[in-house]
């Protein structure tokens, strides 16, 4: 068995998405040194692209040196694939929430990325046991949840699996919190902490809308206002991506068994129509006109 990392000097980020770009973000302005992987290089850059305009922006506004920012950039390299990330000393996968492409990229990443390394997961909701099982360092998997948009949220849910070794535990909770991260702890357990509270409501809400109960408008004014939440649940659910929000759904269901957690059939035609949210241009709202 190897030792995992305890100094983690080089990052790895696999998946150039809003996640995966995020997560790079923050580990760049944070002093690491990153590599941001996708399938494509072209994928690969143009995350790093994306970086590049939000940083701008922040600079703009005077909440960013222009200094801060190029030295941010020039910290991230884009990557091809998983053999571009051969060198880290911790891997995120920031892939799609479907367990089969996970357990794929895991295998891939335990034979790519050098032995000791740490290989970590942003999943929402998929078993940690599960994906260190199909590698040879399972005490070297752990999962790390940030939340989204990531350079805002403060959170990131620590998931030990049942084979997460007390170093693997340590070290990743150190990368947290050098990246400013306020951290909790969950067991490896179906959408751990927060998506077993959050999915339940946002369903709750379509079931509410299913039913006729109110407009979006008023369900979401109503979570906002009555509740004092900042955003209402289909206003958070088009921001989450309405294809992640039910596979999440999909997974307390089958993983749990309980009916309770059912995914409204609203949310799976919105699904099936290609209504993703805002990343789509349409969920529960229209935001083609912006």
């Amino acid at each position: 068995m190897n030792e995992p990392i305890q100094s983690i000097k080089i990052l790895g980020v696999l998946g150039a998405g809003q996640m995966g770009a995020g997560i790079a973000q923050v580990a760049a302005q944070a002093g690491y040194a990153v590599q941001l992987a996708d399938v494509t290089l072209e994928q690969a850059s143009r995350g790093r692209d994306g970086i590049a305009k939000i940083l701008q922006k922040s600079v703009d506004k005077g909440k960013l040196a222009a200094a801060d920012r190029e030295a941010a950039l020039a910290s991230i390299v884009p990557a091809l694939g998983v053999e571009g990330l051969a060198d880290c000393d911790l891997v995120v996968e920031a892939a799609t929430e479907n367990i089969e492409l996970k357990k794929r990229l895991f295998e891939a990443l335990d034979r790519a990325v050098k032995p000791g390394a740490i290989l970590a997961s942003n999943t929402s909701s998929i078993s940690i046991t599960l994906l260190a099982a199909v590698t040879r360092r399972p005490e070297s998997v752990v999962g790390m949840h940030f939340m989204n948009p990531v350079p805002v949220m403060k959170l990131v849910e620590i998931i030990r699996g049942l084979q997460t070794s007390d170093q693997t535990y340590a070290a990743t909770m150190g990368l947290a919190q050098r990246l400013n991260k306020t951290t909790i702890t969950s067991k490896d357990s179906p959408g751990f902490i927060v998506n077993r509270i959050l999915i339940p409501l946002i369903n709750e809400a379509c079931f509410a809308l299913q039913e006729g109960l109110g407009a979006a408008e008023d369900i979401d004014t109503g979570a906002k206002l009555g509740l004092n939440h900042p955003m209402g649940p289909l206003e958070l659910a088009d921001l989450i991506g309405l294809d992640t929000c039910l596979a999440i759904a999909d997974v307390l269901h089958r993983e749990l068994g309980d009916d309770k957690y059912r995914a409204a059939n609203v949310l799976r035609m919105h699904v099936a129509a290609g209504w993703l949210g805002r990343k789509s241009g349409r969920g529960f709202y229209d935001y083609r006109k912006g």
